[in-house]
């Protein structure tokens, strides 16, 4: 059964950042990632931002699962996105 993907405001904002090749991977990164969240991803050590990440290239998805949601927190590049 595949997950629900939820956005949250700070999520939708670093998408819209993005260049268009990069939000065309990312959407289909998404897709797969809601398939199989826990096969795809990798827990963090410090839980500040969120409890999971999933890589797409040189970019970065933080994520919380819930029930049957995936709620997307960010979105950023590997830089930039622990700070």
């Amino acid at each position: 059964m595949p997950y629900s993907l939820i956005y949250t405001s700070s999520s939708v904002k670093d998408i819209k950042k993005l260049d268009r090749i990069t939000k065309k991977r990312l959407k289909k990164k998404l897709e797969l990632l809601a398939a199989n969240p826990l096969h795809y991803s990798k827990k963090l050590i410090h839980s500040d931002l969120g409890t999971y990440r999933y890589r797409v290239g040189n970019h970065r998805v933080i994520f919380d699962l819930e029930k049957n949601n995936i709620i997307v927190l960010r979105i950023g590049h590997r830089r930039e996105i622990y700070r």
